[in-house]
């Protein structure tokens, strides 16, 4: 794929959504940062629906750290893996009391520094909550990146590296969640929606999938 293509590909996806951000809810960086650490292995739908009780009660890390992990979990047991991350969150909160003041850093180091935060968790804070125009590389982009030949990569450092490359500056703060956006609505795992992609005609997937009957 060359980069004019990629050019318009990012174009199109822009007109559609001029605006797009993630589907985790949250009003400040912490509770971004406890949010995507709640979303591994699990769907935003279901992080939310946890949030939705919890940050009400406590979204602060010297709330939510004064709960302690058994007084946490009741609030995110609908989610997995979730006695892991209760001891995850209530450590990231201690840590970020102790060492920072109860802000959320601001940096990739100091992020991934925190239990249960990786490089995608740390994008995304990076990206969503401070403004740096990252991209996490999660399973949706993964897949998009390699079906559609705009980044393809045989593991997520690759495909990052490339996207990091490859995506036209100017896209490039939004890119993270175009691609998660058209991995989870249109370009689907098992079924991908090619007959309703705007940009199918760019896409250098062979076997795009038909108009289904009676569509």
């Amino acid at each position: 794929m060359n980069a004019t293509i990629r050019q318009e590909i990012f174009a199109r996806l822009k007109e559609q959504n001029p605006h797009p951000t993630t589907e985790l809810e949250y009003t400040t960086p912490f509770e971004l940062l406890i949010a995507v650490l709640l979303s591994a292995q699990a769907t935003d739908v279901s992080v939310n629906k946890a949030t939705r009780k919890l940050y009400p009660m406590a979204n602060t890390p010297e709330s939510i750290y004064a709960l302690g992990v058994d007084g946490l979990i009741p609030y995110i047991q609908t989610i997995g893996l979730f006695r892991t991350k209760a001891k995850n969150v209530i450590e990231t909160c201690r840590i970020l009391i102790a060492e920072h003041g109860g802000r959320v850093p601001r940096t990739r180091e100091a992020l991934e520094a925190l239990p249960g935060v990786g490089r995608k968790t740390a994008n995304v804070v990076l990206n969503t909550a401070f403004g740096e125009a990252t991209i996490a590389v999660d399973t949706h982009i993964f897949r998009v990146s390699n079906r559609t030949g705009i980044a393809p990569g045989k593991n997520v450092d690759v495909v990052e590296e490339k996207l990091m490359k490859a995506v036209p500056a100017e896209y490039r703060l939004d890119a993270h969640h175009w691609l998660i956006l058209h991995g989870r609505y249109t370009c689907l795992a098992r079924t991908p929606k090619c007959w309703n992609c705007m940009i199918a005609d760019l896409c250098e997937y062979k076997d795009k999938t038909p108009v289904p009957k009676g569509v």
